[in-house]
């Protein structure tokens, strides 16, 4: 019969996250003697971590960077987690990567260097307008990779997709005469997003004039290498970092884009459920986050710009 602590993973899961995961969650019963109360708590906060891998769009811990657990770490403080919480469950993670590092040579654990921030911000940091304008005007050129990352960054903008997302679109996922995009999220959902016509020229200039550059005619992938191959999403998120970097911003995270377009649409006057369906997101309520982000937004000018507010 099934443990409980096993019941409660993701059964969608993929199984070179899932096995692992209830090999740990056996050995904490059989070698360690923990009580199944206990088993359950930390299967409860891993079954949360291979959902966020999942959704991030991996589907081995060998994918697993300390980029990654940083991420995880935000989106816990994001969804407002009390800090005792977030302990817990990075308390979790930590032990679990130990674990399964130890278990095969040539395994990394990804948790070791990480220092995860003990004051970390409850909602997610939207760039400004003007921020988002200079990280793509420091990817200006036409040489292709230069190209590359313009397409990369206004399309991330336009469309708020995740950088998995991005990496994972083909050429036939492109529509640029009408404008639309076809991503797979979570699960393999796939959603068609609206492309601004900034994202559908630079994509265009990309496709037209940067990508025959790589192009060994061996892949269908929109962004691509210099050896032709599909790009990962470690080499993505560079390209955004070198972006923040060349425009003299910090703090910009593999997300940041993702935030702001959904903060820029809020503020905007757009419908929240029409802003969840661009996101993929599955449940209003995760969304809601952008709301307290644009009202964060309003009190500051309030208390910055109103005579009455000093």
């Amino acid at each position: 019969m099934a443990r409980r602590g096993a019941q409660l993973l993701p059964d969608d899961a993929p199984r070179a996250l899932r096995q692992p995961t209830e090999e740990y969650l056996t050995m904490l019963r059989l070698e360690r003697g923990l009580a199944q109360n206990t088993i359950d708590g930390y299967a409860r906060d891993l079954a949360d971590y291979l959902r966020f891998l999942d959704d991030e769009g991996l589907s081995d811990f060998a994918q697993v960077d300390p980029e990654v657990v940083r991420r995880y770490s935000e989106v816990l403080a994001e969804r407002g987690a009390a800090a005792s919480s977030r302990a817990r469950a990075l308390s979790a993670l930590r032990r679990f990567h130990a674990f399964y590092a130890a278990e095969a040579a040539g395994r990394v654990d990804p948790t070791v260097d990480v220092q995860l921030p003990k004051d970390i911000s409850r909602l997610p940091k939207a760039l400004t307008v003007f921020e988002v304008e200079s990280m793509i005007a420091a990817t200006a050129g036409d040489d292709p990779v230069s190209l590359r990352s313009r397409a990369l960054l206004e399309m991330l903008y336009a469309t708020g997709a995740r950088i998995s997302e991005a990496v994972g679109i083909d050429i036939d996922d492109l529509d640029l005469d009408g404008g639309a995009v076809r991503l797979y999220g979570k699960g393999s959902k796939e959603r068609i997003v609206p492309l601004g016509s900034h994202a559908v020229d630079a994509l265009g200039a990309w496709l037209t004039r940067g990508r025959t550059a790589f192009s060994r005619g061996s892949t269908a992938a929109v962004f691509i290498n210099q050896r032709g191959g599909r790009l990962t999403r470690q080499s993505a998120w560079a390209a955004v970092r070198t972006a923040a970097e060349t425009a003299g911003l910090t703090g910009v995270t593999a997300h940041s884009l993702r935030h702001s377009c959904a903060t820029h649409l809020l503020e905007g006057g757009a419908d929240i459920r029409a802003v969840q369906e661009l996101l993929g997101h599955a449940s209003v309520s995760t969304t809601q986050i952008y709301t307290k982000v644009t009202v964060q937004s309003l009190r500051e000018v309030f208390a910055s710009a109103h005579p009455r507010a000093r």
